[in-house]
């Protein structure tokens, strides 16, 4: 089983893996949201980031302990380990951050100091308006124009990835403040409403081949062994990469020719969606 999406530890697992992981307790867990404008989700307590949970997003707490959740992340499956002061009670959203990023503030009024920071996608409870402002649950507050109904859906992978040029690379990342290529992938995929795991060789499954010699479309992903990038039209793609450090655009031969050059192989799949 792959430990990137089996929810089990040394200390618990989910029940549904009685009779299958070995654990000293099994639970159905409980249902958590993100408290924090960005979150990590670890590999291990205090351990190097796998992933992120944004704002809102939902979580299934399976174990608590030292400080540290143990969950699985509602998204896509992902399990780690997150700081257990970045989780909230669970709770029905209403709209997610359609903006790349907004703020939150304690008044509706952008002069006030900032409590929080929200990346593109994530989630919040909204109970009322004050001018150009929405209220959440917590009481507090965000333009209304960073924000889209939880039923609104950006079918355009390409137009969302590219709200996020110039962001910096960041291993693990799923936000504003720092993204990888499978986090920018995935943002875009989330997004259009297409459902989307958490690592690029997981989205190799994605959608269906494409011929070696078929002409690329937009929206089109290249693969390579630990990367993927998106085809904006027959000459560029854009993707998160180390190279630039940040999102960028490239041209696809040029990009593929680089790639192999510096010892990451040729790709591996070309599919589409």
């Amino acid at each position: 089983m792959d430990a990137r999406l089996t929810p089990a530890n040394d200390h618990v697992a989910h029940q549904s893996l009685r009779g299958i992981v070995d654990a000293p307790a099994y639970t159905d867990g409980t249902w958590r949201r993100a408290g924090v404008g960005v979150a990590d989700i670890l590999r291990a307590p205090n351990g190097a980031r796998n992933r992120q949970a944004l704002f809102g997003e939902r979580v299934l707490q399976l174990d608590d302990r030292d400080g540290f959740a143990f969950v699985q992340a509602e998204r896509d499956g992902y399990v780690g380990y997150m700081s257990s002061s970045c989780l909230t009670d669970d709770g029905s959203t209403t709209h997610w951050v359609s903006n790349l990023g907004s703020h939150l503030y304690p008044e509706p009024d952008f002069k006030q100091r900032a409590i929080d920071t929200l990346s593109f996608g994530a989630r919040v409870t909204v109970v009322g308006a004050s001018g150009r402002f929405a209220e959440t649950d917590a009481g507090l507050f965000l333009p209304k124009a960073h924000l889209s109904s939880t039923d609104e859906k950006r079918p355009d992978i390409v137009a969302t990835a590219e709200l996020f040029l110039g962001t910096p690379y960041l291993w693990g990342g799923n936000s504003r403040d720092g993204i990888d290529c499978s986090g920018l992938v995935q943002a875009a995929l989330l997004a259009a409403g297409h459902d989307c795991p958490g690592d690029s060789d997981m989205q190799e499954a994605l959608g269906t081949a494409i011929a070696k010699d078929a002409p690329l479309q937009r929206s089109d992903l290249l693969f390579w062994k630990g990367h993927v990038a998106i085809v904006v039209d027959g000459t560029q793609m854009i993707h998160a990469n180390a190279y630039h450090m940040a999102v960028a655009y490239e041209d696809i031969q040029e990009g593929i020719a680089r790639i192999e050059a510096q010892g990451d192989g040729p790709v591996t799949a070309r599919r589409r969606l």
